[in-house]
């Protein structure tokens, strides 16, 4: 819940309306917390959990509601399972889970038909591949559903690779590519009479569209033009792709170049490192990086092993944060180096948001490579991070493979803020006072320990801004972050 803050008591119930509206009854208690609800006729099922102090994620249950009666029964209790969600394929019910056995929390889940009587689960699909959208953008406006049910199929968004796509699976099992177009499928609807998938996408470098794929015939036609004047006599760089082997990995990126390149001229650049990490960057357009490269920087960003897009195996960096996803970031950074010999090595900049920030806290206590960083809404010491974030008390330990309370050692291993003491990088820390993500002590430790060493640092802290501050923050302050970041850069890389 970003942003949310403290919300102890708080759960999120299920009412029954009258049809005339006139009563209204609460049907779980006040302790019960709904993650899902799906409907069959008058049957209403409902994934949930009640709690007093702190809720078990691997213990959901399954309930069923009669619309008619209002009789609430337990279907099931599962033991050892992450549910994400229900959804109903006609009269078949659809369940997405994993019992996170090999990467944890950041398992992509697999398909599973439900008894509706008993609750027992059948496999429908083995899944390894991500279910949900999690190529990164600045410039996404509203949001919509990214699963469908239709045809007796279930659509739903996937990343693969560098894009998010539309798959549908049918209850044989039977899973297929509906569009796979490069770019970022934001949302969907299934209209099943006329076989068309309508959905907003990001594609060719454009800002947000209306789009139609026709099921029968594949013909992708976009619907809506509201954006196709917002570039006239802009300069746009175009994505160029650049990937390095790397710890045994293929690691993709992009370079942009800047406005009016010369290759006579050296320039300086920007390595930007995405958040997540189970997430990825793509070809499609992104504010920040357009700017700086209208500026005349260079700008480069990559997806190291921990991204998503790739499977289980290629997210999988619990324990070891900071090790080959580091090597990954700086071969590419080198391969970036050696293929565009116009960038001045002297003068290459780093940023990163979240995960990003954590990535800019380790580099700057491992490497002096960059003339200047800024680290955003970041994490710096996992012992104080332990169980304070919005994210879930569980995420310290999930993603450290560590004991908060034996294996202090390990986590302070990991923590950028034990290596503070090598840093000589100027460096700009951003937070927001309302992020409970990235909670603001996690950047103010770090900047107190360069301040204390004498090493250039400057701290900007946005008001009643959250998590989201690059991405849906009041314009003022995304304006005055994006000025900041770019301010400092200036600083140290312009000649």
């Amino acid at each position: 819940m970003n942003g949310g803050g403290i919300v102890n008591k708080s759960r999120t119930a299920l009412f029954l309306v009258s049809k005339d509206a006139k009563e209204i009854k609460r049907v779980t208690d006040p302790f019960f917390s709904v993650d899902a609800i799906e409907t069959i006729g008058n049957l209403v099922y409902l994934i949930g959990d009640g709690y007093t102090a702190r809720r078990d994620l691997t213990h959901p249950k399954l309930f069923v509601l009669n619309g008619e009666t209002g009789e609430l029964r337990l279907i099931k209790e599962y033991e050892g399972l992450f549910v994400d969600g229900i959804k109903a394929v006609d009269d078949t019910l659809v369940m997405t889970a994993t019992e996170g056995k090999d990467i944890g929390l950041n398992e992509n889940s697999d398909f599973y038909t439900v008894d509706r009587e008993t609750g027992e689960l059948s496999m429908l699909y083995e899944n390894t591949e991500s279910l949900w959208n999690s190529v990164g953008s600045d410039v996404r406006h509203g949001g919509g559903e990214t699963t469908w049910a239709a045809n007796g199929k279930l659509y739903y968004v996937t990343t693969r690779a560098e894009s998010s796509h539309l798959y549908a699976l049918d209850m044989a099992g039977n899973n297929v590519p509906v569009a796979t177009e490069i770019g970022s499928i934001d949302c969907c609807a299934i209209h099943a009479d006329n076989e068309i998938a309508l959905f907003v996408a990001l594609y060719e470098g454009s800002l947000q569209e209306l789009y139609a794929k026709n099921l029968k015939t594949g013909e992708l036609t976009k619907l809506s033009h509201f954006n196709d004047d917002a570039f006239k006599d802009k300069y746009v760089a175009k994505c160029e792709p650049v990937s390095v082997e790397s710890e045994g990995y293929r690691i993709d990126g992009w370079v942009l170049k800047p406005k009016d390149y010369d290759p006579n001229k050296k320039y300086p650049a920007v390595f930007d490192i995405h958040g997540g990490p189970k997430t990825v960057y793509g070809t499609v357009f992104y504010h920040e990086m357009q700017v700086w490269a209208g500026m005349g920087y260079f700008v480069f960003f990559c997806n190291p092993k921990g991204s998503d897009g790739r499977g289980d195996a290629f997210a999988d960096i619990m324990g070891h944060y900071g090790e080959t996803d580091y090597r990954n970031l700086m071969d590419f950074a080198d391969e970036v180096l050696r293929r565009y010999p116009a960038i001045d090595p002297k003068r290459v900049c780093e940023t990163g948001g979240s995960y990003g920030g954590f990535m800019t806290n380790w580099i700057i206590g491992h490497t002096d490579r960059f003339c200047a960083c800024a680290s955003q809404r970041s994490i710096s010491n996992w012992l104080s991070f332990n169980g304070i974030s919005d994210i879930g008390y569980y995420f310290v330990g999930d993603q450290n493979k560590a004991d908060f309370y034996s294996d202090h050692a390990k986590l302070w291993e990991h923590s950028p803020l034990k290596y503070a003491k090598n840093v000589k990088t100027p460096t700009l820390f951003i937070h927001s006072d309302e992020d409970y993500r990235c909670p603001i002590d996690q950047g103010l430790q770090m900047y107190a320990a360069l301040v204390d060493r004498g090493i250039p640092a400057r701290i900007c802290v946005f008001h009643g801004e959250n998590h989201e501050l690059s991405r849906s923050g009041k314009p003022k302050h995304r304006i005055r972050r994006l000025e900041e970041i770019t301010n400092w850069f200036e600083k140290y890389a312009k000649e």
